[in-house]
């Protein structure tokens, strides 16, 4: 079938004019900030998320679209008469996928990809998908490929601060302020699914640290698809961004480097001058 829509979870973090340039459709996760809701990427930021959090000291809570939510993406795609290519977060961290896949039994021409990423790891494999449809794959064919190459997405990123780690419950307070007095950046990675601590670096000037980031990437991946590189960040200064796309251009050979802001799920873990350079392995 050629005739097929892409669409994705909010956490692929792809832009507003990536989605409108290539006609994916986007399926917002909802945020909760206090006893309000929001729909992630439609009526809150990520600089929402972070204002939020300096403001209350509270976390914001994500929650994975329902089974009902994407029966009603699915139905409004088929009704019109196509096929549906849909992008979850990883199954580890979310129930969207299984939720899509129940949804999607409902139909014929519903495929779902567990992504096992975030962020624009996941949009890199939305991105992919959408240069097969644009090479003339069927719905099916478009699906087995990506299902090929989903593990050879790099996603990963450089903190700043583990103080939204220690928030959310994913480092302990001993942990935070070891990190603080000894200046620890964590290089932190998708493994299976999940993000995990790759590395550890240390110094008080991040700049100097992104770098190096970019650096080790450099020459961990000799082979990579030179298509398209995202960098990701959360509300970066613009030092930082541009020190990291100048190492980018320096070490790396890609055809396009896009600049992206992380969206509310990324942000409300990661917290403020979050960077990350994410591509696709050979």
């Amino acid at each position: 079938m050629n005739k097929f829509v892409i669409t994705s979870d909010s956490t692929c973090d792809l832009s507003e004019q990536l989605l409108k340039d290539n006609g994916i459709v986007l399926v917002p996760l909802t945020i909760t900030l206090g006893d309000k809701q929001y729909k992630d990427n439609v009526d809150i930021t990520s600089s929402d998320v972070l204002n939020y959090v300096d403001t209350t000291g509270d976390m914001p809570k994500t929650s994975a679209n329902s089974v009902y939510e994407y029966t009603e993406v699915f139905e409004e795609w088929t009704k019109k008469g196509y096929g549906v290519l849909h992008f979850d977060i990883s199954s580890e961290d979310s129930a969207c996928y299984s939720n899509a896949c129940q949804a999607a039994k409902e139909f014929e021409n519903v495929y779902v990809v567990d992504s096992r990423q975030l962020s624009t790891g996941q949009g890199l494999l939305v991105m992919k998908a959408v240069d097969f449809k644009n090479q003339g794959m069927s719905l099916e064919e478009c699906f087995n490929k990506i299902e090929e190459i989903k593990n050879k997405a790099r996603t990963s990123f450089v903190l700043d601060k583990l103080d939204f780690l220690h928030k959310g419950g994913r480092c302990s307070l001993t942990q935070l302020l070891g990190a603080k007095i000894l200046k620890i950046h964590p290089h932190i990675a998708m493994s299976n699914g999940s993000l995990k601590i790759k590395k550890k670096y240390s110094g008080s000037n991040m700049v100097r640290v992104c770098e190096q980031y970019v650096k080790d990437l450099a020459q961990e991946y000799g082979n990579y698809d030179k298509t398209r590189v995202f960098i990701t960040h959360c509300m970066a200064t613009e030092e930082i961004v541009n020190a990291v796309r100048a190492k980018v251009e320096e070490l790396f050979d890609f055809d396009e480097i896009i600049e992206t802001q992380a969206g509310s799920t990324v942000s409300s873990h990661c917290g403020k001058n979050t960077i990350g350079v994410l591509f696709i392995e050979e």
